[in-house]
């Protein structure tokens, strides 16, 4: 009985060490061990996962892209072939964590594109926020001109300001991208893994809804950082530094509301009160929202 164990567990360990070599990134130990499975074991079922991978590290490659069509398919290799492969070997988390570097080395090969707005998911911001590399995210976009008046590189900054000093580092870019570009606040805010801006999102989703007589519900997102000082007005030193973005009704209420903070502390009525009036004139859920607590 403990000779059947030693011959059925000899293919896991055959392929344990395929997968130790992986994870050192040593392609020839990896191709040596992979051969020796092959050879026992011809019909292993990981042999084809395994060999895809070891394939990946033979043949690293880190000449520049081209264009954007090769930075693309580039992508689409290593998210539908090694990724499935890697997921498949690993599981999601480790295996996310073994393809981490691989998209650093795409971003790297297409740090010399310019940025493309109907290319942007080629751009090289996007690879290294998947592999992690924040640091080298937040300067690739600091290279694209006008970045904070263009959706894709203001929302690719608050991700990376985010994960790099979390969410009171990103307060402020947070609030630009809600008002130049709600739907990508949205998939970001959904994504970003902070328990916080996910418990304040559903707050907001339930309770606010700016147009109730319609079912236009997909530039609410516009008013969440105005709709945030109701709730947590000592988010008013990190919300007032944002710059001026195109004055639109949510960011005015936004700057009405750190007003309103303002004229309370010092207590000035007379103001106060005025103030109040525009708000409610702007925005008569918000100005209900921000009463609610008075």
């Amino acid at each position: 009985m403990q000779l059947d164990i030693f011959e059925h567990s000899r293919d896991l360990m055959l392929r344990n060490d395929v997968l130790a070599a992986l994870e050192q990134r040593d392609a020839a130990a990896a191709r040596s061990a992979w051969r020796k499975l092959l050879a026992e074991f011809p019909r292993d079922e990981a042999l084809p996962a395994l060999e895809r991978l070891v394939l990946t590290l033979e043949h690293a490659d880190s000449a520049p892209f081209a264009d954007h069509a090769a930075a693309a398919e580039a992508q689409r290799a290593l998210r539908d072939e090694i990724g499935t492969a890697a997921r498949r070997l690993w599981g999601e988390r480790a295996g996310a964590a073994w393809l981490a570097p691989l998209w650093c080395q795409l971003g790297q090969r297409a740090a010399r594109l310019v940025f493309r707005a109907e290319r942007s998911d080629d751009h090289a911001v996007p690879m290294f926020l998947q592999g992690g590399d924040f640091k080298s995210a937040a300067a690739a976009v600091e290279r694209i001109e006008s970045w904070r008046r263009i959706p894709a590189p203001l929302a690719w900054m608050a991700e990376a300001r985010m994960r790099m000093g979390g969410l009171d580092a990103s307060w402020g870019l947070l609030a630009e991208l809600a008002w130049l570009a709600p739907a990508r606040f949205d998939a970001l805010t959904r994504r970003l893994p902070d328990p916080v801006l996910a418990r304040l999102r559903r707050q907001f989703d339930a309770e606010f809804d700016a147009a109730p007589d319609t079912d236009a519900r997909s530039d609410d997102l516009a008013w969440f950082p105005a709709w945030l000082l109701t709730e947590k007005p000592a988010l008013a030193a990190s919300l007032g530094p944002a710059p001026p973005g195109l004055q639109s009704a949510p960011e005015r209420a936004m700057r009405l509301l750190l007003d309103l903070l303002h004229l309370e502390r010092q207590g000035r009525q007379r103001e106060l009160i005025a103030q109040r009036k525009v708000l409610r004139d702007l925005q008569p859920v918000l100005y209900a929202a921000y009463m609610k607590s008075r």
